[in-house]
């Protein structure tokens, strides 16, 4: 069970006018049709220069590169996968100071996800519940999209990954080809690849975070990365530290490029309200144990394995903790809900000035260095 005690922490500034009038709005809606209405916002926004150059103007934080996996990241604070489930609005992550985006998750097969009501918010928490189910276009139409992105002139300055799912009707013995079916159409028009095996939202999928069975999705991915693409892999915060590290096993013979951990959590800080509705929780709540999960990676990996921090990040004192605990970047979701779309910038913010005060002059010198 998780401790709702480290669900309230003291809340950082943040901006007047999204707290006073836009969230409000927002949360007067259903929080499916609220994020549906935001991502259409953002898809306008997205084709327009003039709206991506002034969103970048108030939005974009200090600077704070990373180089990691082959890539060069602007700053360590990326978008979460499942904003941007259809890559309607690629260009505009960048523009709102994110350093990279992750979109999808993404199947072989388009889907409509589960049924409706499967999102919602406990807001005297700052948390999430989703039971999506991965409702997406499919490989062929995200393909299309990222190509006409690539085509417009509009494709972002960050490195933009893709996080692929397995279509709900394929059976878990065909998930290698299912899997390696999306690749192979995204492989040439996005940066890196996160392998998601741990959305407690479609059926057994966390089963294929068993050694044998992600060994055999790697194997079929890998002989299909000619162009050596960095492929991760995403864990669930409810695996223990043996089949953790079991996972990490599996990183140099089948190359991975690092671990995003983590995702969701079917624990509960309680048992009562909206916490009983079935599906991932995300947000303060998860910030613990998704902590705990960097830890061990980290140090079970001597700091071998890049990994990529996310759950329960909402201001730098956050982020912070994640990068001290092993992370060397960062994913944001609920915060962003929660927050409004300066959190970026408050964060880096926040981390250029502790990074000065701990005499560090780069971000990977404080990564893994808690006390």
């Amino acid at each position: 069970m998780l401790d709702a005690s480290a669900a309230a922490p003291d809340n950082p500034p943040v901006s007047w006018l999204y707290k006073t009038f836009v969230r409000p709005n927002f949360f007067n809606r259903d929080p499916e049709e609220a994020h549906n209405l935001v991502i259409g916002q953002l898809a306008w926004a997205a084709r327009r220069r003039w709206a991506l150059g002034l969103a970048g103007c108030f939005l974009r934080g200090p600077k704070l590169p990373v180089e990691l996996f082959g890539l060069k990241f602007p700053n360590p604070v990326g978008l979460a996968a499942g904003m941007d489930k259809g890559g309607t609005a690629v260009p505009v992550w960048a523009a709102l100071g994110l350093g990279f985006s992750e979109l999808g998750g993404v199947t072989q097969r388009g889907q409509p996800g589960n049924p409706q009501p499967r999102m919602f918010r406990v807001v005297e928490d700052e948390a999430l519940i989703n039971r999506m189910g991965f409702n997406n276009p499919g490989a062929d139409a995200m393909a299309g999209r990222l190509r006409d992105w690539h085509d417009s002139g509009a494709w972002p300055s960050h490195p933009v990954g893709v996080n692929l799912g397995k279509s709900k009707v394929t059976p878990l013995a065909d998930a290698p080809a299912d899997y390696r079916y999306s690749f192979e159409l995204l492989k040439n028009l996005a940066d890196f690849f996160v392998v998601n095996v741990s959305s407690p939202n479609t059926p057994n999928l966390r089963q294929l975070q068993d050694k044998s069975a992600l060994a055999e999705i790697l194997a079929a991915l890998q002989e299909a990365n000619d162009d050596n693409r960095p492929i991760l892999v995403k864990v669930a915060p409810d695996l223990g530290f043996d089949a953790l590290d079991e996972i990490l096993e599996l990183v140099e013979p089948h190359n991975l490029a690092g671990i995003v951990a983590t995702n969701t959590t079917i624990a509960r800080p309680a048992e009562s309200g909206l916490y009983a509705e079935t599906g991932g929780l995300s947000g303060r709540p998860l910030a613990r144990r998704s902590t705990e999960v960097i830890r061990h990676l980290y140090r079970q990996s001597g700091g071998r394995v890049p990994l990529i921090g996310v759950g329960g990040i909402f201001d730098a004192a956050d982020a912070w903790e994640k990068i001290t605990a092993g992370a060397s970047l960062l994913q944001i979701y609920s915060g962003m809900v929660y927050e409004g779309p300066q959190i970026t910038r408050a964060i880096l913010k926040g981390l250029a000035k502790r990074l000065a005060r701990e005499g560090f002059t780069e971000l990977r010198e404080a990564v893994g260095t808690e006390k």
